[in-house]
């Protein structure tokens, strides 16, 4: 093992904060007993905050039309093959209530940046939520709609946002964006969130084309630094329909050490271990939990649009009825040593059964 990283690994299990430099050297330099090391210490804190608990999203997907058009994205408004579609409010209304009904208690509306799903109609949606649900979080991801978008939608009671990042660095975000989008606004938009209440998600794609260690270690210096609440991370996948078709996919393994890095860099934050990680390998959630992550995210949608809801090629879960989805999870992480908890989710600060304040 080499000095100067197993040195830095210790400092960061230890608590204490790394140099963007530094962050670079335990990327470029980790060797296998390194990456155990890390990956037990961050299972430690894990459990030390969380337990064996594992919180799960009822993710629900609203619509697949989107204004921009990001060069990784299998639903870029350029993509002239993907079968469009907008859920209506009783249809998404109808993915929450079977949701509480199978015990999950935070709802994830996720889509693209679509101005058909208006502040008035979404805000309406998300009262009544709200008022069905009284007990639930309700998670917002849907881009960056501007401050007085995401006010109104705080107002009416949205209570987390996830807004990847993508990228922390400038430089690698024009290779993955079109002009028209802009890292300052990106980041802006972050703080925004977090200005106005929300608990605040970013996150970013592993192995993504063009990317370096160099990035990746900008990547983890800003979640040191910005400290999301929530931070979701998986391994880029191509879509045949994009720039990026014939880009190889990231790594199970880098995707997992990243993972436990995180959860050393912030040991309170809510991490999920991803579908893309189970569409890379039949046990990438799990290896997932394994190595830090505390929340998983079956799917609430209604089957007949699962397919049309295609960031990446071969999307695992597409066919699954919303219960079925949630039994085979729940085995999965039975299978473990872990539990999924009927909960909000929220995050916590001081230890296995305390909710926090978010």
């Amino acid at each position: 093992m080499n000095t100067d990283s197993a040195l830095l690994a210790k400092r960061l299990i230890d608590g204490e904060k790394l140099k963007e430099s530094e962050y670079l050297l335990l990327l470029s330099a980790s060797d296998a007993e390194l990456k155990e090391q890390l990956r037990q210490a961050a299972v430690k804190q894990r459990r030390r905050i969380y337990g064996n608990e594992v919180f799960v999203r009822g993710l629900i997907e609203i619509g697949n039309h989107c204004k921009n058009d990001c060069y990784y994205c299998g639903i870029r408004k350029s993509n002239k093959n993907a079968d469009r579609y907008r859920l209506t409010p009783d249809e998404i209304l109808f993915c929450a209530d079977e949701g509480y009904r199978l015990g999950f208690r935070t709802f994830v509306l996720q889509g693209g940046e679509d101005a058909a799903f208006s502040d008035a109609l979404l805000a309406g949606l998300i009262s009544e939520i709200k008022l069905r649900h009284p007990d639930c979080a309700v998670t917002l991801s849907l881009g960056e709609r501007g401050e007085e978008s995401f006010r109104a939608l705080y107002a009416a009671g949205a209570d987390r946002y996830l807004l990847r990042h993508e990228t922390a660095s400038p430089d690698h975000y024009k290779k993955l964006h079109p002009p028209a989008l802009s890292f300052a606004n990106r980041m802006e938009s972050l703080r925004i969130l977090r200005k106005i209440g929300y608990a605040v998600g970013a996150g970013f794609m592993v192995g993504s084309p063009f990317q370096t260690k160099a990035d990746l270690a900008k990547d983890l210096f800003f979640i040191q630094e910005f400290r999301p609440d929530m931070c979701g991370i998986g391994p880029f996948i191509p879509h045949k329909d994009t720039p990026f078709a014939d880009f190889p996919a990231g790594a199970l393994e880098d995707t997992c050490f990243l993972l436990s890095l995180i959860r050393l860099i912030v040991p309170e934050i809510l991490l999920p271990a991803t579908t893309a990680l189970g569409t890379v390998h039949p046990t990438g959630r799990e290896q997932g939990i394994l190595s830090g992550a505390n929340v998983v995210m079956p799917n609430l949608s209604p089957v007949s649009v699962r397919k049309k809801y295609s960031l990446y090629d071969n999307k695992i879960c597409t066919g699954e009825e919303s219960a079925e989805c949630r039994d085979c999870l729940n085995q999965r992480m039975q299978a473990i040593g872990y539990k999924i908890v009927t909960d909000r989710g929220d995050k916590r600060t001081k230890g296995a059964n305390n909710n926090g304040n978010l």
